[in-house]
C-alpha cells in the first residue's frame, strides 16, 4: 500500500533512538498511525510538532503491518505560538481530542476541514468563545450533538436572563452564549463554565461508557485559562 495526503500531526512517541511512532489525520485517509524513520533527527524533528500541516508519503506492506512515513512540512502552525502558551495548549487539547474520538483508517473529511478552520479560530479575539463552538461542532460530526436549545429552561431573575438543564438528580447552569450564540463574553470564568459543561457531557456521553478519560490536554489548557483571572 502506497499513497500521499495531506495530514495534521496528531501525535508524536519515540520508538526507538532515531524513530518515531506518530498518527496523522488525513485528508482522504482519516487518522493513520505509523513510524518515521530517522524522526528524531535535527533535520526532522523540528517539523514534527503536534499541530503542524505536513505533506507525507505512507508505505505498507499490508493492512495489518504499521506502515511508515516520509514527510514534508507544509504550514508549520505550532511554532507560531510558542510566546502564547494559552494557544499552544489549545492546539494540543484540539489534537488530542481528534486523536482519542477517531477512529484508525476512517475518512471524514468533515473532520479534516475542521482542523483547518481551528487555526482560522486562533486568530480571532474571540477564540475561547469560538474554540468552545468547535468543540461542540466536532463532536456533532462524530454523531454526538449536544441539542441545548432543545434541553434547557428559561427564567428571569431581576431583570436577567438564566438558562438551565434539569434532570432527575441534577440542575446544572447553562452559560448564556451557548443558547445566545450572538452574546459577547468578557468574563473568563462564564467561558471556563461553558468548556466545563461541554467537558461533562463528553465525559458522560462518549468517555466513560468506552473507559476513556478527558486528555490531559485538556485540563491543561482550561488550568491555563485561569490564570486570565
Amino acid at each position: 500500500m502506497n499513497w500521499d495526503d495531506k495530514a495534521f500531526l496528531l501525535s508524536k512517541t519515540k520508538y526507538n533512538e532515531n524513530s518515531l511512532i506518530v498518527e496523522f489525520y488525513t485528508e482522504n485517509h482519516g487518522k493513520i498511525p505509523g513510524i518515521i524513520f530517522g524522526g528524531s533527527s535535527k533535520k526532522i524533528k523540528n517539523y514534527l510538532q503536534i499541530g503542524n500541516q505536513l505533506f507525507i508519503n505512507y508505505n505498507s506492506k499490508s493492512d495489518s503491518k504499521i506502515g511508515y512515513f516520509k514527510i514534508e512540512i507544509l504550514n508549520a502552525y505550532s511554532p507560531i505560538y510558542f510566546d502564547q502558551p494559552k494557544k499552544l495548549n489549545c492546539i494540543s487539547a484540539a489534537m488530542n481530542l481528534i486523536r482519542l474520538l477517531t477512529a484508525d483508517s476512517q475518512t471524514n473529511s468533515k473532520i479534516y476541514e475542521l482542523i483547518k478552520e481551528f487555526y482560522l479560530i486562533l486568530l480571532d479575539e474571540t477564540w475561547i468563545k469560538r474554540y468552545i463552538f468547535w468543540e461542540l461542532n466536532l463532536l456533532s460530526n462524530l454523531g454526538y450533538k449536544l441539542n441545548l436549545n432543545e434541553i434547557v429552561n428559561k427564567k428571569t431573575i431581576n431583570d436577567k436572563v438564566l438558562y438551565y438543564a434539569e434532570s432527575s438528580n441534577e440542575k446544572k447552569i447553562v452559560p448564556n452564549f451557548l443558547i445566545d450564540k450572538e452574546e459577547d463574553v468578557h468574563d473568563i470564568n462564564i467561558l471556563l463554565d461553558g468548556l466545563k459543561l461541554v467537558g461533562d457531557f463528553m465525559d458522560k456521553t462518549i468517555l466513560k461508557p468506552n473507559n476513556l478519560h478527558i486528555p490531559i490536554t485538556r485540563n491543561q489548557f482550561l488550568n491555563s485559562l485561569k490564570d486570565l483571572n
